[in-house]
């Protein structure tokens, strides 16, 4: 699986991409030793639709996701996680409004005033 890592994935096709997903889950189930029919019944969906799934076929999110967690793949969801970053200006602007130093907040209340 690791020679598709150089693969520029928005110039293959919808078709070739959805191969290669059921490409990746059959080789995962041969892997574990399960036969179809166990990844089916342990996913909770048909042998046909998990058939469909290997062959690159349309199946629903839900469906990849039911296979995904029985072969214990859930990992590859990482990668649709989102990062939220800070851009470089706002990153600045909150520097610059940090305090800087500490003070009473009401002067005429300060211990040892000598006014």
């Amino acid at each position: 699986m690791t020679e598709l890592s150089y693969k520029n994935w928005s110039s293959m096709s919808d078709l070739a991409l959805t191969e290669l997903i059921g490409d990746f889950v059959k080789h995962h189930r041969l892997e574990q030793n399960k036969t179809q029919d166990m990844l089916a019944h342990a996913a909770g969906i048909s042998r046909s639709t998990l058939s469909l799934l290997e062959r690159g076929k349309t199946v629903t999110l839900a469906t990849l996701i039911q296979v995904l967690r029985v072969l214990d793949q859930l990992q590859v969801m990482d990668v649709f996680a989102v990062q939220q970053s800070i851009s470089p200006l706002v990153l600045a602007k909150m520097e610059r409004e940090k305090r800087k130093r500490a003070r009473n907040k009401n002067s005429n209340d300060v211990e040892g005033s000598y006014w």
